[in-house]
């Protein structure tokens, strides 16, 4: 058995592991983290149109792309390794790419603005 399976069906034990019955769900360590993924993504879009709303026109803050890779970790996770899930990973994949790309842009843009500033 190679490393990387063992490491995969170890993160996997760990997804399935039972957490109790809350609010009639029956809660794993995987259900966790997806639905603090979910929160992430979703939320990102609360922190948008607050900043939008200071802003008095559409902004999208930087904390919106933390966000949204953060969610996307979360529930890439939980479609790897919980749920087995093509059709999740898939739709999260491209997010997390999106995100971690504009990061890059956004961080490129803020040290020429910091060399520019006298």
């Amino acid at each position: 058995m190679s490393t990387l399976t063992e490491l995969h069906a170890t993160i996997a034990a760990f997804f399935n592991l039972p957490l109790g019955h809350w609010l009639g769900v029956d809660l794993q360590a995987g259900k966790i983290v997806g639905y603090v993924g979910a929160l992430m993504f979703a939320g990102r879009w609360v922190v948008q149109l607050m900043a939008s709303r200071l802003s008095n026109k559409p902004v999208m803050p930087r904390t919106f792309w933390y966000m949204s890779l953060a969610g996307s970790i979360c529930l890439l996770s939980y479609f790897v390794f919980g749920k087995n899930d093509s059709v999740g990973i898939l739709s999260n994949l491209f997010p997390l790419f999106v995100a971690a790309y504009n990061l890059v842009l956004d961080n490129r843009h803020r040290k020429a603005d910091a060399s520019a500033a006298p």
